[in-house]
């Protein structure tokens, strides 16, 4: 059965009036760019000057797009989605670290993760950003191709250690394991690394998904590459497709620093790339696994209409569509409705340490076009329909 995506009733039914009012009037400031922009600068401001205004940050940003600042809150969040049929990927928001005593001690910590997901039905998957456990001076180095110190070595191998305990302890409870991609100057040594992660532990079943930015105007060749790797090596591709998270960063820096621009042209271009990448995998779900996590309706439509007319189960393991948590419920809680596999993405971890994702969230909310209103219009046809 193809999903309404208009349908009101079913994306919203697990938040109460008072809920729908707050996120309305969230939505309704994201509208304003110039709005986002200063109160990005006055959070981030407040922050280093270490005013109190975490509380603030709880209540607003945090509330609508995070799961709790424990693992034990998310996973309260977790069983609520459950019981819905929409299941979650267990995401510890924690980033922009810089020593190696922090390093060794996010890995128990995702870890962890792993293990209590391992116990909760509702939580297939975690998700890891190598940037989580790894220096970003490093993986620009390894990016660049330049001669390695003996010290850059043994850094880097303990990157990877530190990726393989994780892998490790992910096949070892059959929970799956996404890989987020970076900015574009670092990725290359983040597809090597899962690169080898993949052959390691997708021999039988997919365990580890690299992810595939689309807005990349390189990405479609590279995913082919990458299943035509897996099949020269004898291992299950994982392959998460998404558009993009650093559209802005990435055009800045490439005019600034006078190299072509990773990013597609236009949004036309991003989003043919990123059907035909949906596409190729459905094609071929033999020999991967799919990630489909976009907010794009007609993408998620285009690709539960190929498989009503191909006849591949909508509750087959090969097929998850993803959604982040406080955003497109929508297209989540219809597709869920309708039979496939929804997995929301489900940030948590201490205030402080998710502002560079709650952040994050706010500027794709103000730079993709339409996704704000989309939302507001949304909102607003549950709000009527509720009073009538």
């Amino acid at each position: 059965m193809l999903p309404e995506f208009n349908n009101t009733e079913v994306a919203f039914k697990y938040r109460s009036n008072s809920e729908l009012k707050k996120a309305k009037m969230l939505f309704s400031l994201m509208s304003s760019p110039s709005l986002t922009s200063m109160g990005i600068k006055m959070t981030q401001m407040a922050l280093s000057w270490r005013l109190p205004v975490k509380g603030l940050i709880k209540s607003t940003l945090f509330s609508q797009f995070c799961g709790g600042e424990t693992m034990e809150d998310a996973g309260k969040t977790a069983d609520m989605l459950g019981k819905y049929g929409v299941g979650t990927i267990m995401d510890y928001g924690v980033e922009g670290k810089e020593s190696e005593a922090e390093f060794d001690k996010a890995v128990p910590e995702f870890i962890k993760a792993i293990k209590y997901a391992s116990s909760n039905k509702s939580i297939p998957f975690v998700s890891v950003k190598v940037t989580g456990f790894a220096r970003f001076a490093l993986l620009e180095k390894l990016h660049s191709g330049v001669t390695l110190t003996e010290a850059d070595k043994q850094e880097r191998d303990r990157v990877l250690g530190r990726l393989d305990k994780i892998c490790g302890a992910a096949a070892e409870h059959n929970i799956m394991m996404l890989v987020d991609a970076e900015e574009s100057w670092i990725q290359g040594p983040v597809d090597e690394m899962t690169d080898m992660m993949m052959e390691k532990y997708n021999k039988t079943r997919v365990v580890v998904y690299n992810t595939f930015q689309l807005y990349r105007h390189d990405r479609l060749v590279f995913l082919h590459q990458s299943y035509e790797r897996a099949q020269a090596k004898g291992y299950h591709l994982g392959a998460k497709l998404v558009r993009g998270a650093y559209m802005e960063k990435e055009r800045n820096r490439a005019a600034q620093m006078g190299y072509q621009s990773p990013i597609q042209p236009d949004k036309q271009s991003c989003d043919k790339d990123y059907d035909a990448a949906v596409l190729f995998c459905l094609e071929r779900l033999s020999g991967l696994a799919v990630f489909i996590g976009t907010h794009n309706e007609n993408s998620c439509l285009k690709a539960a209409t190929y498989m009503e007319t191909h006849a591949i189960p909508s509750n087959t393991d090969k097929v998850y569509f993803s959604q982040l948590f406080g955003m497109s419920d929508n297209i989540s809680f219809n597709l869920a409705n309708s039979g496939y596999h929804v997995a929301k993405y489900l940030p948590y971890g201490p205030v402080g340490d998710v502002v560079p994702y709650l952040m994050r969230r706010a500027q794709e909310n103000t730079s993709v076009a339409g996704q704000t209103g989309r939302e507001l219009s949304l909102i607003n046809q549950e709000v009527a329909r509720r009073k009538s």
